[in-house]
This record gives structure tokens, C-alpha cells and sequence, in this order.
């Protein structure tokens, strides 16, 4: 029956919307280093914006510092200018060779600041996956015209509910790990 193709290719975008809120949750520091932290961030390489992590060695030497060793030494001006300019609010440390971010403890308030953010991305995570069963239902409505049964109809229907609730659950866990991470001293 064709019931998996036309679930599949919903499942898929919300498999991706769950993949994207893990990467963008990955971005999030708390307190401990992670390179990830730099991921959004480029250096102007021969004139193209190019991510950090292409141009350079990036090391995670003690838990609260990350090392960023460039393949070419006159990069670490740019290196530098492209953390300085970023919202990572980290000042970096260059001893000419290699770049070390030194991550400060964070404050209660900060923690809890950055808590409500990673509630915030995943109730839009969860908009997301709602949207996309809305989308998934419009569409299984007009296949009525198309000569599919009321009780298919209800079935896919019914298999995109099952989905959205996984999903949400998925959201909620991985939210609340997130959160007990950052709020971990």
C-alpha cells in the first residue's frame, strides 16, 4: 500500500526538524567547552567567508578552554577578528601560534537565561512538527478526490498524529537534557 510513501516523506521533514534543533542546541555552551560553540562562525578566506573549523585545528585541551590551531599563521588575525565580532562574548587569547578561548563560569543568571532559550528553540521545534502534520492532513484530505477511502484517510491520519506526538516527546527530552546540562554547577 502506498501509506508509506506518503508518510515517509513527512516523517522525513520531521526527522530533519529534530535534527536541526540537536545541532542548534549543540551551539549552546554550558560551561563546559565545546567546539560546536563555533560553528556558525566563518573567517574571511581568500576573500570567501569560510567556517572556522575548515581553516583550523580546533581542540578541546582542559574542559573550560578550547584551542584553535589555524593551518596558515597569518589566518589568526582573521580568527581572532571573526570571534571578537561573534555573540560568543568570549574574549580570545593569541600567543601567535594558536588561539585559546578561555570559557568563564557561568552565572546563575546566565544559566537560566540560556535554559529559557533552549525552551524557546524547542517549542519552536514543536511548531515546526505541528505544521508539518497540518501539511500531512491538508494533503491526506485531498486524496478523497482521488478515489481513497474515508478509513484510509483516517488512518494516515492517525499514523501523522502518532508521529507528531514521538516527535514531541523527543523534543521535550532532549530539551530537558539540554536544560540539566546547563544548569549542572
Amino acid at each position: 500500500m502506498a501509506t508509506d510513501e506518503r508518510i515517509a516523506k513527512y516523517e522525513d521533514k520531521m526527522n530533519k526538524t529534530m535534527d536541526a534543533l540537536v545541532k542548534e542546541l549543540g551551539t549552546i555552551r554550558a560551561g563546559r567547552a565545546n567546539p560546536h560553540i563555533l560553528d556558525k562562525i566563518t573567517v574571511d578566506y581568500y576573500g570567501a567567508p569560510t567556517p572556522l573549523q575548515q581553516v583550523a585545528n580546533v581542540t578541546v585541551p582542559e574542559p573550560r578552554m578550547i584551542q584553535i590551531q589555524p593551518w596558515e599563521a597569518s589566518l589568526i588575525k582573521d580568527i581572532q577578528k571573526a570571534i571578537l565580532t561573534s555573540d560568543l562574548g568570549i574574549n580570545p587569547n593569541n600567543d601567535g601560534k594558536s588561539i585559546r578561548l578561555v570559557l568563564p563560569e557561568l552565572t546563575e543568571e546566565r544559566r537560566k537565561e540560556l535554559v529559557k532559550d533552549v525552551k524557546k528553540k524547542g517549542e519552536a521545534a514543536k511548531v515546526a512538527i505541528r505544521n508539518i502534520r497540518r501539511d500531512a492532513n491538508e494533503a491526506f484530505k485531498k486524496l478523497a478526490k482521488q478515489d481513497v477511502s474515508e478509513d484510509e484517510i483516517k488512518e494516515l491520519e492517525e499514523v501523522i498524529q502518532k508521529l507528531t506526538d514521538k516527535f514531541g516527546k523527543n523534543i521535550d527530552k532532549t530539551v530537558e537534557e539540554k536544560s540539566k546540562e546547563i544548569l549542572t554547577v
